[in-house]
């Protein structure tokens, strides 16, 4: 494991970001580490800002806690860097460490792996919507946070990237299963049906992209609590009267909340056409993610030679 030293990239990076903190008077400086650093001197280095670390594994923020800052462990080593940075965010704001209209400076490595070399300012309105700690609490309670992660990583992984470079529209619904299937009815063929209670643990990478793959089909895919998915492929019965939404949502949003709303289960909507996720609990949308871009689409170049003379 990598151990950080403050080497003078290190140190002029991180004391820039220091500095632009204190003159925007941000809530917080997060640094997103691989590894541990001496915890004091980064201390000295923030001159009095209130600093955040985020780093994967518990072992790669050994003795930050003991010296007095608030940590976030993530467990997402294969995510892009900005995925890891909203979820830090998240996770602290669920942690009263971070309220949701915060400001912050964050630093971390964006274009080499085990070196610093990069500075955000993030406006957590932006990214977390009418989110409240209070709201973050709630999921929590009805669905654990670990499994919550999980489908709203695979949501966000779908929304952005699509399926074989085309958009992917569909909607996880998270929880309270057994209510949740007496509220639907297949659609038709069921992917997952038929396979043992450990072949659709979504803690196994490679059932996460299988379920990708099967999100491109019409319905919903039914999560349990714990992490495993009951079904998939389900028209939601749920009924939708009384239920307020914004213009330009479409069906999956409408069966998301009705869903939210007559169960508690949380229902996680991507949409097809830019690939938004939104987290439905209680029948309104709780939190809502942009993806930040769309994969770049490459087509074989089109060349005509010119005609014999």
């Amino acid at each position: 494991m990598k151990t950080y030293r403050f080497t003078e990239q290190f140190e002029t990076v991180f004391d820039a970001a220091a500095t632009l903190s204190r003159a925007l008077n941000a809530d917080a400086l997060l640094v997103l580490l691989e590894g541990p650093i001496d915890w004091k001197r980064l201390q000295i280095h923030a001159d009095g800002q209130k600093l955040l670390v985020a780093a994967d594994f518990a072992a790669q923020v050994d003795g930050a806690q003991e010296a007095g800052l608030p940590t976030v462990v993530l467990k997402m080593p294969d995510a892009p860097t900005h995925e890891k940075l909203t979820q830090a965010l998240l996770e602290a704001v669920a942690d009263d460490i971070l309220t949701a209209g915060a400001q912050v400076v964050a630093v971390y490595g964006g274009f080499e792996g085990g070196t610093i070399d990069s500075i955000s300012l993030i406006h957590l309105d932006e990214h977390l919507g009418q989110l409240t700690s209070r709201d973050l609490r709630q999921l929590e309670t009805r669905v654990p946070l670990d499994t919550l992660k999980t489908v709203v990583d695979m949501a966000v992984e779908i929304g952005r990237e699509g399926r074989e470079g085309k958009p992917v529209g569909t909607l996880f619904v998270v929880g309270d299963a057994r209510k949740v299937l007496n509220s639907s009815h297949p659609v038709g063929f069921d992917p997952v049906k038929g396979y043992n209670r450990r072949e659709r643990n979504l803690d196994d990478p490679r059932v996460r992209e299988g379920i990708k793959e099967i999100a491109q089909l019409d319905g919903a895919i039914v999560v349990s609590a714990d992490g495993y998915v009951e079904a998939s492929a389900r028209y939601i019965d749920a009924p939708a009267d009384n239920i307020t939404l914004p213009k330009g949502l479409g069906a999956r949003h409408w069966a998301a909340a009705a869903i939210s709303r007559k169960t508690n289960a949380v229902a996680v909507a991507v949409s097809e056409s830019n690939g938004t996720v939104r987290i439905f609990q209680n029948g309104e949308v709780t939190l809502r993610i942009e993806p930040f871009r769309r994969p770049m689409k490459w087509k074989d170049f089109e060349y005509e030679p010119p005609p014999a003379e």
